[in-house]
């Protein structure tokens, strides 16, 4: 009967508010599940107002908080992946490449190059974890090593922002290759009494963290940052024993001093510049570093 039913009142499909709200305005924290305005969220650096938590971002994220505005200027960009193993899994890994460089914009997991904080010259090299999440292959390394060379040759400190999952299994051996050759040119680096800064962010794992990653002169991390070689649940599993609350994490590594500073994400470019202004600017002037490396 119709004594029974209630006349619908609430906004009908196409004619209000409620129902045409734009998606993807507001993000759920990953840590505390609070609900976040997206946009209020990206002018906080993307960091949870409500606890703290750190969100990835990519290199341009990275580029825009810690350099100079439109100091950056690309290198090695030319540099490709190849298929030395022929490694085949769900697909081969060219078309996987191809995948991830269309998905991402990408050529490959880490841009290179030189800017200015505080008009101070640097050499950066920032992972972006878009790009496989960030692994280490050939071209990863290669980068990396000629970042280092770049900052021997101009005399200006290096920067290094880490987020990866660790070397890459389908170049195999050529991938492992990379930690070595890093090592090296950070040991050049350390001759010439030029500074290296290393950014350790969530997550920073395996051949990546074995290398160049652990190897700065200051070692800085962002909250809650996973740092190590391999996952808690396989160390749990090999050892049979549990591990304690916290394990891996940036504070956790910092409380036994392999981490020099645990650093939230809108404190980072302060705190990098004050760090290089304990040096001497060593650097070429503006005009000799355009026509450098």
């Amino acid at each position: 009967m119709s004594w029974f039913k209630k006349p619908n009142s609430g906004p009908k499909k196409g004619d209000g508010d409620r129902r045409n709200i734009p998606e993807g305005l507001w993000i759920k924290c990953d840590k505390c599940d609070a609900i976040l305005f997206k946009e209020d969220l990206d002018r906080g650096f993307r960091v949870c107002s409500k606890c703290g938590f750190h969100f990835k971002i990519g290199h341009q994220k990275y580029l825009s908080i810690l350099l100079d505005e439109g100091s950056f200027e690309e290198r090695e960009t030319e540099l490709r992946t190849t298929d030395p193993l022929q490694f085949k899994e769900k697909q081969n890994y060219p078309d996987h490449i191809k995948n991830y460089q269309k998905r991402s914009g990408l050529t490959e997991a880490v841009i290179t190059g030189k800017g200015a904080i505080d008009g101070r010259l640097v050499s950066v090299a920032i992972h972006d974890p878009s790009f496989i999440a960030g692994s280490m292959g050939s071209v990863v390394g290669e980068k990396i090593a000629r970042a280092i060379r770049r900052s021997i040759e101009l005399r200006c400190p290096l920067i290094i922002i880490s987020t990866a999952g660790g070397a890459r299994m389908q170049e195999g051996i050529l991938s492992l290759m990379q930690m070595a050759k890093t090592a090296i040119w950070l040991t050049r680096l350390s001759e010439a009494k030029l500074p290296y800064i290393s950014l350790l962010t969530n997550p920073t794992m395996a051949g990546v963290m074995a290398s160049y990653a652990s190897l700065g002169d200051f070692t800085l991390a962002e909250p809650g940052a996973m740092i190590g070689f391999t996952g808690p649940r396989v160390i749990e599993q090999t050892i049979r024993a549990t591990l304690p609350e916290g394990f891996q994490t940036a504070e956790f590594f910092y409380e036994r001093g392999f981490v020099d500073q645990v650093i939230p994400r809108p404190e980072l470019k302060e705190t990098i510049s004050r760090i290089l202004s304990y040096f001497p600017d060593q650097s070429m002037s503006p005009e000799s570093a355009e026509e450098g490396v």
